[in-house]
């Protein structure tokens, strides 16, 4: 202490700065942990019956006894006059003020005007304070000193440590004795330097998705034992990493504003042995009332230097991603719901993209420019794109658009050739939407096949003279036809939901329409319990067989349809040919109604019968008018297609 009081008074404060700046680094971290003790103590004092805050891993991080915080925490009341009682809060005060004159010491010696206007500031907030500190203090000034004031024109202990902070990383910058891989280091050990190394690979791995965002500066330090690496992330004032190395035992200390960061912060190293505290336990300590933000704090230890390395690769590599990581948040929540944005947030730093070129490029205007270019009809000003795409689809676009971000500046593409390919996938998103209810009619077709195929069967029967088993056939396809309503039901409200064109939802409703038809026929043949001469059996078998073919030749019809936009001409001729055969068919089925008609008018069969016989031909050719109504639907479908 002599020798340094020597040297500052001849004025060569430079030689001691770099031993100054690592002490008032290391009471940096004291002061936050006092201010987090502080907080602690009230938490407990209000709800004494929760389990106390755990700052063990903290004290241990700041090389502090962690029982002098327990004793504080455990013993915090507050009286009726709103005043905090604490066992040691006198004490924790005095320390606290210490380590803050600490750090203003390392600042007057290396910036003496910034360090005289700190010291000003520290003697005012001081001076508010009682004037003889007891282990009782209202919890009015407890506010004032762990708070961050909204209004800049007000102050506390809290934002000078902050402003102290960043003044010492600036004078750890200037002060350096050497850059080692990007880093600005001091007083390091050759056995640091393989640490810092494999930390700055992470770092310059991922340097450049911030692209032109500040940030990501490096300091390091020798601390006695420890190997000390601080870096600034981004510019706000609480985000804040330390990173220590003591023995091949690592511990991360992270402070942020956003709860949800810091999980998500926590949840991208789940592939390392950490242990978590604070944050991970669901009880951080929030240090500041007014403007409160988290620490938390993981240790994981190590028998092996390449694992060890592993670990401080990974942290480097992850801090590029907490940049702007809230705001990409907001606009990816107006996508999509809450934890979906977070997930791909995840995602996307896990792959290394990243959200920065997304937000560069535009972030949510990104995203209404590809709507309103390529589907201004589909989705509504606002309008989440899950609600209309569904969350699967709604996903894997935005990953398509975070990863083409950055690619395209990453590679130095242009930038109207990315939003095109944005677009481009847009489209390809809402025909994969159309393509899900194309398939619904597909489904349907199928559902329509299968009653006239079993009214086909009956007739067959009846023609064999082996009887047909009416009664069975009407339960069964009455069966088919409530499912069919059910199907269609749905498709008809996902229709709504996702904004598809009238087309698709007309081809729903007339397969409906056939399915009811055809429903109607099989309980038309159920009735019919006469003979019928063997001439009119055979057209009607010939009628519905041509049903069939109808239903058979709509379903691939569709199926092929669905596949027009994907760009297969083969695709689209099986499409236009399929409405060409049901057009052919449904000639076919007037033809074969007429001849049942003649036959039955010429025949002399009962009334009765000749009534359900006329309506069952009737039921099928206009299952034949709707599959012919449904052809002209797929053309319609594919020539907007290939106009497009």
């Amino acid at each position: 202490m002599m020798k340094a009081r020597i040297v500052e008074h001849l004025g060569q404060t430079e030689v001691l700065l770099p031993s100054l700046v690592t002490t008032a680094l290391a009471a940096n971290d004291r002061a936050k942990l006092c201010m987090s003790a502080l907080q602690a103590a009230v938490q407990r004092a209000r709800h004494p019956a929760d389990p106390p805050p755990d700052l063990d891993n903290e004290c241990r991080a700041a090389g502090v006894d962690p029982q002098p915080v327990h004793t504080l925490i455990s013993s915090a009341r507050i009286s009726r006059n709103d005043v905090l009682a604490a066992s040691g809060l006198s004490a924790l005060l005095d320390t606290l003020a210490r380590h803050v004159a600490t750090m203003n010491d390392a600042v007057l010696a290396g910036n003496p005007t910034e360090g005289e206007r700190a010291a000003a500031r520290l003697a005012a907030l001081k001076a508010r304070l009682p004037s003889e500190l007891t282990d009782q203090l209202p919890l009015a000034d407890v506010t004032q000193l762990t708070s961050v004031p909204q209004n800049d024109a007000e102050d506390s202990i809290h934002r000078l440590v902050m402003d102290l902070h960043k003044a010492l990383n600036r004078l750890a910058m200037r002060c350096a004795e050497e850059v080692i891989a990007g880093a600005h280091a001091h007083g390091l050990t050759p056995d640091d330097r393989p640490l810092l190394e494999a930390f700055m690979r992470g770092v310059e791995r991922t340097r450049a998705l911030k692209f032109d965002h500040p940030g990501l500066d490096t300091t390091a330090t020798r601390a006695g034992a420890r190997l000390v690496i601080q870096n600034d992330i981004g510019t706000t004032d609480a985000h804040v990493l330390v990173v220590t190395v003591e023995a091949l035992t690592v511990t991360i200390t992270y402070t942020d504003v956003h709860r949800a960061r810091a999980q998500f912060f926590i949840a991208l190293f789940d592939a390392f042995p950490i242990e978590w505290s604070g944050l991970a336990q669901k009880s951080a300590a929030a240090l500041g009332e007014d403007s409160e933000f988290y620490l938390v704090t993981g240790r994981a230890s190590f028998t092996r230097l390449a694992d060890c390395e592993a670990l401080l690769e990974a942290v480097g590599a992850a801090l590029v991603f907490l940049i702007d990581w809230n705001k990409a948040r907001k606009v990816l929540r107006t996508l999509v719901g809450k934890k979906e944005a977070i997930r791909l947030l995840s995602w996307s730093a896990r792959q290394g993209y990243g959200h920065r070129a997304f937000l560069k490029l535009g972030g949510g205007d990104l995203v209404s420019s590809a709507i309103r270019h390529a589907a201004p009809e589909r989705i509504g000003f606002g309008e989440q794109l899950e609600a209309v795409l569904g969350r699967d689809a709604a996903t894997d676009f935005l990953r398509t658009v975070l990863r083409v971000s950055a690619e395209a500046l990453l590679q130095g593409q242009s930038v109207r050739l990315a939003k095109d390919a944005i677009e481009a996938d847009l489209v390809r998103h809402l025909d994969r939407t159309d393509r899900r209810l194309l398939m619904v009619a597909v489904e349907q077709a199928g559902l329509a096949r299968e009653i006239a195929v079993r009214i086909a069967e009956n007739l067959a029967e009846r023609a064999a003279g082996r009887g047909g088993k009416g009664l069975l056939l009407a339960e069964q396809a009455k069966r088919i036809e409530e499912k069919a309503d059910r199907i269609a039901v749905d498709a008809r409200t996902a229709a709504q939901r996702l904004n598809v064109g009238a087309t698709i939802a007309a081809l729903i409703d007339e397969l409906e329409n056939t399915i009811d038809e055809l429903e109607q026929a099989a309980f038309i043949t159920s009735l019919i319990t006469a003979e019928i001469d063997l001439a009119t059996l055979r057209s009607l078998t010939e009628l519905c067989g041509s049903v069939v073919d109808g239903t058979e030749a709509a379903a691939s019809g569709i199926d092929a349809a669905s596949e027009v936009p994907e760009g297969r001409r083969a695709d689209s001729e099986d499409a236009l040919a399929a409405t060409t055969r049901l057009t052919e068919l449904e000639h076919a089925c007037d033809l074969a109604e007429r001849t049942v008609t003649a036959l039955v008018l010429r025949g002399s069969c009962e009334a009765r019968t000749l009534v359900a016989v006329l309506e069952l031909a009737r039921a099928l050719e206009r299952a034949s008018d709707r599959l012919a109504s449904t052809g002209r639907l797929i053309r319609a479908l594919v020539l907007a297609h290939l106009s497009a």
